[in-house]
């Protein structure tokens, strides 16, 4: 299967987006290494994800030194929903406007772990999507055993924000609510995880012109690469899977996930 997905993936000389990477986050690899692993395994655009106040210095200097192969979100994530303050606000309002940020995130909900209470979880989720609307920027979502009060709260911005959904693992419902609410579904290598027969009939459900390919590394890497660190360069290995549950070419995957790329994140300078 890895001989298959680099043969498929260096077809396109435009290459593959991972859309959500944590760049600052790799072990024992530099960014500059794991750019240059993943070029040659034909992935050659990445966005990498702010994630709390003390991280959003590095992600920006990330995106800066490298610009437009490497672009930025800015965002708090739901485990640190109780640090959002006026003072974080403020940076990522006035940060959204650079060319390298392309959107807000990640922002929503967890009740898995509740690393943060869930009303200031909510709270930081609705004041950041209220940036998301004001700077007409798209949003990348992290939402885990939340669905109702995510949906919920999204509805209260329907029409007003778009993105992704990322590293999707929730029910159809999810999917289908989300679709609805004008936001597309990011997948990661959970979907080639055994355990991911449910996930696999999302993805078969999510219209072509609806989905992304991720890696959200470090974590979650796919198989064949389970049990290593995960690097953007096994996004191909996703995107194989992908391909083949909706019964396309890698070529064809390629091109749509590209052209929703695109237009999901208007910012990017993609070919």
């Amino acid at each position: 299967m890895q001989d298959q997905a680099n043969q498929s993936s260096s077809t396109s000389k435009r290459g593959w987006i991972d859309v959500h990477t944590h760049l600052n986050f790799l072990k024992d690899k530099s960014v500059d290494d794991a750019l240059r692993e993943a070029n040659e395994a034909g992935v050659t655009r990445f966005i990498t994800i702010g994630t709390e106040p003390k991280d959003h210095g590095v992600v920006l200097e990330i995106a800066r030194k490298h610009f437009p192969v490497v672009a930025c979100t800015l965002g708090v994530h739901p485990h640190e929903g109780q640090i959002y303050d006026d003072a974080t606000e403020a940076f990522i309002d006035r940060h959204a406007s650079e060319k390298e940020v392309v959107a807000i995130g990640e922002i929503g909900l967890d009740y898995y772990y509740d690393n943060s209470p869930r009303e200031q979880q909510k709270e930081a989720f609705r004041r950041q999507l209220t940036i998301a609307a004001n700077h007409e920027m798209p949003i990348e979502i992290h939402t885990r055993d939340a669905e109702p009060d995510t949906i919920e709260i999204l509805k209260e911005f329907r029409g007003r924000v778009s993105g992704i959904v990322h590293c999707f693992t929730g029910t159809m419902w999810l999917a289908k609510e989300a679709l609805d609410l004008g936001l597309d579904i990011s997948f990661s290598g959970v979907v080639t995880f055994k355990s991911a027969d449910e996930l696999r009939e999302v993805v078969k459900f999510v219209p072509l012109d609806r989905l992304h390919v991720e890696t959200d590394a470090p974590f979650l890497a796919p198989v064949p690469q389970r049990g290593k660190s995960n690097v953007p360069a096994f996004v191909v290995h996703t995107a194989q899977a992908v391909a083949q549950l909706k019964g396309v070419t890698i070529e064809a995957l390629q091109e749509a996930t590209l052209a929703n790329a695109r237009r999901t994140f208007p910012k990017l300078r993609l070919p």
